[in-house]
């Protein structure tokens, strides 16, 4: 077994504003490295579209209703000046929530040893009845309920080290105790959540705080001081990772200071805990990442150990 890479040219049928950070542009950058000579094991796939019912983990009809009463024809429109649509937003955004569905699938079969979904809009942001922060569906939530409600696992986490705080993952998975959501970013920073003292409806929430500057030993500090220790208290059966590359030192967006080899730090020591609980079984989807050679570099840096650990 190797590592699945699923990716698909539906997302980019979800255009956003000339000068909008998350654009096109970002998943050619990782679609391009990844194709490199070092990735040539990957096993490559295309994403499913979520259905309804996949997305009713998540989110409530009325919620899905309203997004498809918000599409455009032609053009574009925004739900608020970060998030926008296009005529091809909601099917880029059900293959983004629909890759994490087969990841999942694919890695709970035994078909993979674990699974990159490189796909957009990101999740994250996108709270149960709300689209914000580039965000229309809360990907990795998804992806943890279908491995709960569909395959019958008892615990899964998700660990998210996006800049920016996972506002959305953490109010879908406040109440429910068979999730675990572990956190580091950047405060003060968008969305304004994220404070330590959050931390869930079971305890299942934790949340650290990073400060701007901050760089590889604070992030260290944060996980092996805090989080590692909590996941692996947990015993997840899965662990879903919520990869975000914005705390690189080139990100325009934030203003850590992180550089590739945090990255790949960070994806050994969350495999680490998912090869003593979880019998290696690991999902990662793509959040942000805004500098495109940041970006990709940091993608490859993470996709690598991934394929180390699952080879």
């Amino acid at each position: 077994m190797t590592t699945l890479l699923i990716t698909d040219d539906a997302c980019d049928g979800h255009v956003t504003p000339q000068g909008h950070p998350e654009r096109v542009a970002r998943r050619h950058a990782v679609r391009d490295v990844l194709a490199g000579p070092a990735f040539a094991e990957l096993i490559w796939a295309p994403a499913p579209p979520a259905s309804d019912a996949d997305l009713l983990l998540c989110h409530p009809q009325s919620y899905l209703d309203r997004l498809d009463a918000s599409l455009p024809q032609t053009g574009t429109v925004a739900l608020d000046p970060d998030t926008w649509l296009a005529p091809g937003s909601l099917a880029a955004a059900r293959r983004a929530a629909g890759a994490g569905i087969a990841a999942v699938d694919a890695v709970l079969g035994g078909r993979a040893a674990n699974a990159f979904c490189a796909m957009r809009p990101p999740g994250h942001h996108a709270e149960p009845d709300i689209a914000m922060g580039f965000c229309l569906f809360g990907n990795a939530a998804i992806a943890a309920r279908h491995a709960l409600d569909r395959h019958g696992f008892g615990r899964v986490a998700i660990v998210d080290f996006d800049v920016h705080h996972g506002n959305g993952t953490q109010a879908i998975v406040w109440d429910d105790p068979r999730i675990l959501f572990a956190s580091s970013h950047q405060m003060p920073l968008y969305p304004g959540t994220g404070d330590p003292a959050e931390t869930g409806g079971h305890d299942n929430v934790i949340n650290v705080a990073l400060r701007a500057g901050d760089g590889g030993a604070a992030l260290r500090r944060a996980w092996e001081g805090v989080i590692l220790p909590r996941v692996a208290a947990f015993a997840p059966d899965l662990v879903v990772i919520s990869a975000g590359f914005d705390a690189h030192r080139d990100d325009p967006l934030a203003g850590l200071a992180m550089v590739e080899a945090d990255f790949a730090w960070i994806t050994g020591a969350i495999c680490d805990i998912a090869a003593r609980h979880a019998a290696g079984r690991v999902v990662s989807v793509l959040e942000g990442g805004y500098d495109l050679d940041a970006l990709a570099a940091s993608v490859a840096a993470h996709v690598q150990v991934l394929m180390e650990r699952g080879g």
